[in-house]
């Protein structure tokens, strides 16, 4: 039993279930990042908006796909939504004014606007997988009904053999 519970708080990954993983988050990623630069060229374009107001809403509509289809595929998570919800909040409560300046800072020292926003983007892409992996998620990974259903098929086929 206390097996068990070491288990649940600490998952052993095996090598190729990392890699599986963060294989996963970068592909839903590429989805996510698709969503903030189709916004944030939308807006950039069709309005007269700053940087800064293009990129804000972009940014967000792209958290909230990334956490939903990571939380559920990605991490295999059955922790308390809400809470996992405030943790990533957190993250982008430090990450968004520290991206929003310095964006602002290099578009105003003449960076072109894409540029920023794909430098911010995959500093984003890294910096939240190891909040989500190591923090948001840390003890509950493989939880979830997916994550159930992958060990009953492991088990089955374990027992073919």
């Amino acid at each position: 039993m206390a097996e068990k519970q070491t288990t649940e708080k600490k998952p052993k990954l095996t090598p190729r279930q990392t890699i599986v993983q963060i294989a996963k988050f970068v592909a839903f990623s590429l989805g996510a990042g698709i969503i903030q630069i189709v916004t944030f060229t939308l807006l950039t374009e069709l309005t007269e908006l700053p940087y800064w107001a293009c990129y804000l809403p972009s940014l967000v509509l792209s958290v909230l796909y990334n956490f939903t289809v990571n939380r559920r595929y990605t991490f295999k998570s059955a922790t308390n939504v809400p809470i996992a919800m405030l943790k990533v909040a957190f993250y982008y409560c430090l990450f968004t004014p520290l991206s929003t300046y310095l964006g602002h800072l290099a578009t105003g020292a003449g960076v072109n606007d894409y540029i920023v926003e794909i430098t911010t983007m995959l500093c984003n892409l890294v910096t939240e997988f190891l909040v989500c992996r190591f923090w948001v998620y840390r003890n509950s990974i493989n939880t979830n009904k997916l994550a159930e259903k992958d060990r009953e098929k492991e088990a089955e086929k374990t027992a073919k053999s």
